[in-house]
């Protein structure tokens, strides 16, 4: 798997086809889901914009009326920012400067607490133990591959924050 490294003021990682195939993809239904798929009462977009005032509905509201559409918007740029980083076709290097880095630990992060919301995982979900259990009943399935995309985009986050701390 590809992993980040920390070149003079950059983070760096080779890509395989893969990979690229399935970060582009993964950014592309982040920014599906903020625009035409953004609906207020879909779990996703409640743990990606929660509540400030949880016991306070009309406060959260007034709130979420002020900042909701800047915070969307920055979340599309930073989904916008991976798929502009990652090679055309095919494998390739992405270079990363600090900006475009913590742009991409951000975009990330959305993509893995988006994923996680539908897989139904938990904060005591093991995810390995997770992925043994949908192996064992089916190996080619929808699941399988999605524990194993939300494996990788921790993976290559914990990578990514390595080499930005360096």
């Amino acid at each position: 798997m590809t992993m980040f490294r920390r070149v003079g003021g950059e983070c760096v990682a080779d890509f395989r086809e893969d990979e690229v195939r399935v970060l582009r993809k993964v950014a592309e239904e982040v920014v599906g889901l903020l625009t035409e798929g953004f609906e207020r009462d879909d779990p996703v977009v409640e743990r990606l914009f929660p509540d400030v005032y949880p016991d306070l509905p009309r406060d959260s509201a007034e709130f979420r009326r002020f900042t909701e559409g800047d915070l969307k918007t920055a979340k599309i740029d930073q989904a916008a920012a991976v798929l502009a980083a990652l090679p055309e076709d095919g494998r390739g290097e992405v270079r990363l400067d600090p900006e475009a880095a913590e742009c991409w630990l951000r975009a990330i992060n959305d993509a893995r607490l988006a994923l996680g919301i539908r897989l139904e995982l938990t904060d005591d979900t093991i995810v390995e133990y997770e992925l043994e259990e949908a192996l064992a009943v089916d190996a080619s399935s929808a699941r399988v591959f999605q524990l194993s995309v939300y494996s990788y985009l921790g993976y290559l986050q914990e990578s990514l924050l390595d080499a930005i701390i360096g």
